[in-house]
């Protein structure tokens, strides 16, 4: 699904000579590289404060916190997602309220959410998923009518953009992952939280280091979530690289639909005004082929993965939930997602498409 030696390959010089100088200067957590990578991304994304954390999930779960959302409270997200994004809301001591997808963006769907608004309703949890952005005109709307912060879950598209403008600075807060296997990528775990609320930002980067907000001066129950500075270093050279990678996606992802356009299957395209940055290249596979036609694919030993297979709603967690969301149980049934990386040349491409096609009968 995913080959990083060629991206390590070109970047390997560099990378040995910024990591050898993390180790010759002696300082590994919070240091110089958190705060120029902090700088950098926030310049990029566009917003005033960036906290650079321990992972995605930690930056949804003190995201949380800093907007104020805390036991008994409802969180209003999708049931068609990595489980972080559900287990945040519950580590906050809130109570997730699953809503149904769009089905062509695999994303929040704005009018399932508006039904789904009660008076304990406290934030709105939206996801990028795949790497396409949510509606957000749709959902900062709801947002603002009302008074709800909006947490942006942009762990899957990072540089993907909404309108013209970077996904993760529509919200309140917003939440990104380094796991290796993102469009920017740690080599280790790593996540932030990006805010232009001073509050926010604030108090975030006392929950991120024990809730102190000096030496030994501990105001709350906080968390160990800091960025190293070794990954901060890695990221720190792999940026400027982000908008180059995330047009090879793109060039992939569109040479995938003109190779498999004659095919019985969705394949994903974006919808405007939103840009895809393709974390995932996922396409959509009904009358109960599916999963054939993985295990052909595999027979044939091509990689494919099924984000995600059971909605967060029929986790075992949340058995007790008398939910009928038909598009997320839809898409758990039909999605699939095929190999997609910068440097996924056309002759892998082509035999990826001619192996399906091949299953597909």
């Amino acid at each position: 699904m995913l080959d990083l030696r060629a991206e390590i390959e070109a970047l390997e010089p560099e990378l040995t000579a910024a990591i050898g100088a993390v180790l010759r200067s002696g300082r590994f957590i919070l240091g110089p590289e958190v705060e120029s990578f902090e700088r950098e991304v926030a310049r990029y994304l566009g917003v005033a404060h960036a906290i650079a954390l321990n992972s995605g999930t930690d930056a949804l779960t003190i995201a949380l916190r800093a907007l104020g959302v805390g036991p008994g409270d409802e969180v209003v997200t999708t049931s068609f997602s990595f489980f972080a994004s559900a287990e945040a809301i519950g580590q906050v001591g809130a109570v997730p309220v699953f809503v149904d997808i769009e089905p062509r963006s695999f994303n929040l769907d704005p009018d399932s959410v508006a039904a789904h608004l009660s008076p304990r309703t406290r934030a709105i949890l939206p996801v990028h998923l795949f790497g396409h952005p949510a509606d957000m005109r749709a959902l900062r709307s709801l947002a603002e009518e009302h008074g709800l912060p909006l947490l942006e879950d942009a762990a899957q598209a990072f540089g993907a953009e909404y309108d013209g403008e970077k996904v993760g600075t529509f919200g309140d807060a917003a939440a990104f992952s380094f796991y290796p296997s993102k469009n920017l990528g740690a080599y280790g775990d790593g996540g932030l939280l990006v805010t232009s609320r001073e509050d926010v930002a604030k108090t975030a980067r006392i929950l991120r280091n024990h809730g102190a907000s000096g030496r030994y001066e501990h105001d709350r129950l906080g968390y160990n979530s800091r960025l190293d500075e070794i990954q901060a270093a890695i990221l720190r050279l792999k940026l400027p690289h982000l908008d180059e990678w995330n047009a090879a996606r793109r060039h992939i992802a569109e040479e995938y639909r003109e190779l498999l356009a004659t095919l019985d299957l969705f394949t994903p395209d974006e919808l405007a005004p939103a840009r895809h940055v393709y974390h995932q290249f996922t396409l959509r596979i009904g009358g109960g082929r599916r999963d054939a036609v993985r295990e052909k694919l595999s027979a044939e030993g091509i990689a494919s993965v099924v984000y995600y297979p059971v909605p967060l709603h029929r986790m075992p967690l949340y058995r007790g939930l008398d939910l009928a969301l038909p598009e997320a149980e839809r898409a758990s049934r039909e999605v699939l997602s095929l190999p997609i990386w910068p440097t996924l040349d056309s002759p892998r491409i082509q035999r990826v498409a001619s192996t399906l096609r091949a299953a597909l009968g």
